[in-house]
């Protein structure tokens, strides 16, 4: 069985990340999501809780893939990086495969004998989470940018109120 990793804060899992998710099914029997920094929340970078970003992703999945060959794995940060891969490994299931751009994940799993392969960009210029947190909170287009279903729970969570509030300059 070949199963991946794809790890990332999914602040929050937007159209490009669920291109990717797709992507990778295409080449691997199971996927493992890792959902990074899972301890953070209410923050400008960590807006949504882990469960939120559980609920957000499965949203997105539900009517585009196989879910049966989906694990979600909350996992919180350490720390520090020497002791990040083994906590990420005692976490998850099995896996052959890490699926990344970022370079610290790529070297720390290399390191640790992992093959680490990255993630296609799609639609890089629209899906960046730090401009849809952005969008939410000042009432922007960001809708088009999550899965349809996604969007409407974060609509219902009042993530709009929320970011707006978190982001708002303190004076």
């Amino acid at each position: 069985m070949k199963r991946g990793l794809f790890i990332g804060r999914f602040q929050p899992f937007h159209l490009g990340h669920l291109r990717a998710v797709e992507h990778i099914l295409r080449k691997e029997d199971e996927l493992i999501i890792g959902i990074g920094s899972a301890q953070y929340s209410h923050t400008a970078d960590n807006p949504f809780t882990a469960g939120e970003r559980i609920e957000i992703i499965m949203k997105s999945l539900r009517q585009t893939v196989d879910t049966r060959r989906v694990y979600l794995i909350p996992i919180p940060d350490v720390g520090e990086h020497r002791l990040w891969v083994s906590q990420v490994i005692s976490y998850c299931p099995s896996f052959q495969t890490v699926y990344s751009n970022n370079g610290l994940v790529k070297v720390l799993f290399e390191e640790a004998g992992y093959r680490v392969e990255p993630v296609p960009f799609f639609d890089r210029e629209l899906m960046m989470g730090r401009e849809i947190r952005r969008l939410i909170s000042s009432g922007g287009d960001w809708r088009s940018r999550l899965h349809p279903d996604a969007a409407k729970y974060l609509a219902e969570m009042g993530a709009e109120k929320r970011l707006a509030t978190i982001l708002k300059p303190d004076f």
